[in-house]
């Protein structure tokens, strides 16, 4: 069973905090929709001032939408297009301090404001992204980058 912790610590602490949290939930665990779906739960619970977390999965040559929290999304983003679709092709993580200031960028929801995108490489491959946005400009910063990094290459460990 998953108790919710107090998360009172500096940012860093918290964030290891939950990258445990992490590795008790998905260990022993081979399902990745399980997995991503406890993993976006977990983040969703953590982070304060975010309006979407959610995964989209590499598939055909294009990022689709899987487990997620928050509002419907955008179900098929093509690689190169809007943060998530550069992040994937650039396999690089993109902060984005105003969505509304980079270029192509896609709307799934009006109320995004910021965004952090977190490519999924296993063994060269490319499984995805980790995508939050929130209602709030300048959102993410170099630690949430530090850690959500460190948290999906946690999880990359536990799917395929």
């Amino acid at each position: 069973m998953f108790n919710v912790h107090s998360y009172t610590g500096t940012k860093e602490e918290n964030y290891a905090m939950v990258i445990k949290q992490l590795k008790s939930l998905v260990e022993g665990e081979s399902n990745k929709i399980a997995n991503l779906s406890n993993a976006s739960a977990l983040l969703n619970q953590f982070l304060d001032r975010i309006n979407w977390v959610g995964f989209y999965l590499f598939e055909d040559e294009q990022l689709v939408l899987g487990p997620f929290q928050g509002l419907p999304a955008c179900v098929r983003i093509p690689l190169g297009k809007g943060v998530c679709g550069t992040a994937a092709e650039k396999r690089e993580t993109i902060v984005v301090p105003d969505v509304h200031a980079f270029p192509g960028h896609i709307a799934c929801d009006a109320n995004s404001r910021s965004e952090i995108v977190v490519p999924m490489i296993k063994n060269g491959k490319l499984i995805g992204v980790l995508d939050i946005d929130s209602p709030e400009k300048n959102r993410f910063d170099a630690t949430d980058q530090k850690y959500l990094m460190q948290f999906t290459e946690c999880l990359l460990q536990y799917i395929d």
